[in-house]
């Protein structure tokens, strides 16, 4: 019996080392917004990522309650998500292309008192944006078992992850050595300038030495 458990624990061990390395850890994103202007975040998304964001609008003095205008977009411009005089609220999307989204926060009007005031944002991409608990009533599972979902669901994302940025990879390489072609044949190209221009040179001075007989 006691051998049984001796060899267990190392197993249940590192389930759980990989469980905790592998879960995303989710924390909330303070920021200060100017009385003038405006703050924006930005994450680089892959395609078909369920986005899920809470914010929420913080002042220091509670006699002044400000509101902000948020807009979120993809990375080719399109609008996710507007709201205008607001102080709190929640987003959601799943990301049609890969790139750059952007969530920007403004200071509506004079409701700030001409301070500066913070919000926080959390922020939630892929399977920390999951909601877990629906899964384990759905599909009536719990403890280790919804812990064991999870660690496939963070495998997945991280296989799914390492894919995109292998593909990126390969794009970039593609762009590096087209750019260093078309280096190279402009080095070529200007080399060959460069010898046909000294040629004439050469050749117009030759005329004008025989012209003047110098030579």
């Amino acid at each position: 019996m006691k051998k049984k458990m001796n060899r267990s624990f190392p197993t249940t061990f590192i389930l759980s080392a990989l469980i905790i390395f592998l879960s995303p850890i989710c924390e909330a994103v303070w920021l200060t917004i100017p009385h003038t202007g405006s703050k924006c975040v930005s994450e680089e998304i892959q395609s078909n990522i369920v986005v899920l964001a809470d914010y929420l609008v913080i002042s220091d003095e509670h006699s002044i309650f400000p509101t902000v205008s948020i807009k979120v977009t993809a990375p080719y411009g399109s609008v996710l998500h507007h709201k205008e005089n607001t102080t709190n609220g929640q987003f959601a999307f799943t990301t049609q292309e890969s790139g750059t989204y952007l969530a920007c926060f403004e200071a509506d009007g004079n409701s700030h008192g001409n301070k500066d005031f913070s919000i926080n944002l959390d922020w939630k991409t892929g399977i920390a944006a999951k909601d877990w608990d629906s899964i384990a009533r759905k599909e009536k599972i719990e403890g280790v078992e919804l812990e064991l979902k999870k660690l496939e669901g963070a495998v997945e994302a991280i296989h799914e992850n390492l894919i995109y940025l292998r593909n990126k990879e390969a794009e970039m390489r593609i762009v590096s050595e087209k750019t260093n072609s078309r280096v190279a044949w402009y080095s070529i190209m200007s080399l060959g300038i460069c010898i046909v221009v000294s040629g004439l040179q050469i050749l117009y001075l030759k005329q004008y030495f025989e012209k003047k007989k110098l030579i």
